[in-house]
């Protein structure tokens, strides 16, 4: 069976116009490249948020050891006074805890959580309380009172290496970065939901009020 030409060149022009027809390439031009840039906000974000967050609990780290550090102590144990160590020519009451060894009384470390029932702790925790995570509680600070021979001197105020550390809680991504991140063309992303902080450690010396013999 013959086509007629009047039929067939009509069909020819119309799939030609079909195929050469770019109606529409700009919604998928628009699709891929939303995806990935709803993907990169989210992330700048996110991240943001993260970097914000670490830069404020490195201040209220900062603060706390400040306020730590001249204040008693906010854990149990931590003696008051430097007591007599080991040294055979038993130094006066006054001399320095550097001017020899053993002058004063080696003393372990002592480290506990805050508690609300701590004057210092809760001080503390009063001030940076307004820059950490709305999820953080007051047992987040982490105190530390190391024996330092170079502080203090003998029967003055124990004078140790003070520490305060936040132990705070994973941070929490807002945007699905994984879901994002396959729609903009990653393959089976496995991007976390949170991440863990880095360290927030501050050690500073307690105050030493320097008026012994040697100091």
């Amino acid at each position: 069976m013959m086509i007629k030409p009047h039929i067939l060149r009509p069909a020819t022009l119309a799939c030609r116009k079909f195929l050469c027809d770019q109606t529409g390439g700009v919604l998928v031009e628009f699709a891929i490249v939303i995806s990935l840039f709803m993907f990169l906000f989210a992330a700048l974000l996110d991240f943001g948020r993260l970097s914000y967050s670490g830069v404020t609990a490195q201040s209220a780290a900062q603060i706390a050891a400040r306020v730590a550090a001249v204040r008693p102590a906010a854990c149990a144990g931590v003696p008051q006074t430097h007591q007599r160590g080991d040294n055979a020519a038993a130094p006066r009451f006054g001399t320095s805890c550097g001017a020899a060894d053993g002058v004063c009384a080696s003393v372990a470390t002592v480290s506990c959580a805050g508690v609300a029932t701590n004057a210092t702790a809760s001080e503390i925790w009063g001030r940076i309380n307004p820059l950490l995570p709305y999820s953080a509680s007051i047992d987040v600070l982490q105190f530390s009172y190391s024996f330092d021979p170079k502080l203090g001197f003998l029967g003055g105020p124990y004078t140790p290496m003070v520490t305060v550390e936040l132990d705070l809680d994973d941070f929490q991504f807002v945007s699905p970065l994984a879901a994002l991140a396959n729609a903009a063309g990653a393959s089976g992303s496995t991007l976390p939901s949170s991440t863990s902080y880095s360290s927030f450690s501050v050690s500073l010396p307690a105050e030493d009020l320097a008026e012994g013999e040697s100091g």
